[in-house]
């Protein structure tokens, strides 16, 4: 994930198989179940749902399955207690990582992810060990395809975003993280559709790795998207485009 997006990894998430996609599926869904614990049920006056559903619909999430969420989440009936933990580490070569989970058992997933880190050459850090190589940014991407730059970079500073990058194929626009939202449905006012909208952590520096290392990166990265309870995963390494 080099510049910044891992645009390339979110395509790379799309072409999955079936499993894969009711993988990502099953993520956006925690995630959802954790907004409507904490906000409640109506989109309109809770921002973190309102996000997670536009999150479940980039990535072609039925609105069946949306509803089935929201409703299930609300429910007396389901008792699962999802946390948010964040784990710190560094991946082979010094690779700075961050993991984002949600849980419903702390101890299963410190273990698992603790194990993914060390079969591959890295280790788990403190909190704080590299969140400091990281900034977070609320990213649209937007198709280019068929859209000219000048009009989308007008009205996306219009929306109130910070900064803007054509990035050949696709435009990302750059937002304070918590004016993501806001941003967001001002440009959908306008038209625009987003292939992914989400607050990242983006690298300030980026490391490189030989073919060894790259190797066991990539299985790192493959083990962690595959855990039922990582949401995603940050890290600073400058991935050759093709993998």
């Amino acid at each position: 994930m080099s510049g910044h997006s891992k645009w390339s990894t979110i395509k790379r998430k799309k072409e999955k198989t079936d499993a894969g996609r009711a993988k990502i599926f099953t993520k956006i869904g925690r995630e959802m179940t954790l907004a409507v614990r904490s906000g409640g049920t109506d989109p309109a006056s809770n921002t973190k749902l309102r996000d997670c559903i536009a999150k479940a619909k980039a990535n072609n999430v039925p609105n069946d399955n949306i509803d089935r969420i929201i409703k299930k989440a609300a429910g007396e009936g389901d008792t699962s207690n999802y946390e948010e933990i964040v784990y710190e580490g560094y991946g082979p070569g010094g690779v700075a990582v961050i993991v984002e989970t949600l849980t419903d058992n702390r101890n299963r997933t410190a273990a698992d992810i603790r194990h993914h880190f060390d079969k591959y050459g890295g280790n788990l850090g403190l909190p704080g060990s590299v969140m400091f190589l990281f900034q977070r940014q609320g990213i649209l991407i937007i198709d280019a395809e068929g859209k000219n730059e000048d009009n989308v970079l007008e009205a996306a500073l219009d929306s109130g975003a910070e900064d803007f990058v054509n990035s050949g194929d696709v435009f990302e626009v750059i937002t304070d993280p918590n004016g993501l939202g806001g941003v967001r449905e001002s440009l959908e006012a306008k038209g625009y559709s987003f292939l992914s909208a989400e607050v990242e952590y983006v690298p300030s520096t980026t490391a490189k790795l030989d073919a060894e290392g790259t190797l066991k990166m990539q299985k790192l990265l493959e083990l962690l998207d595959d855990n039922d309870d990582v949401q995603d995963v940050w890290h600073n390494w400058d991935s050759p485009e093709e993998e």
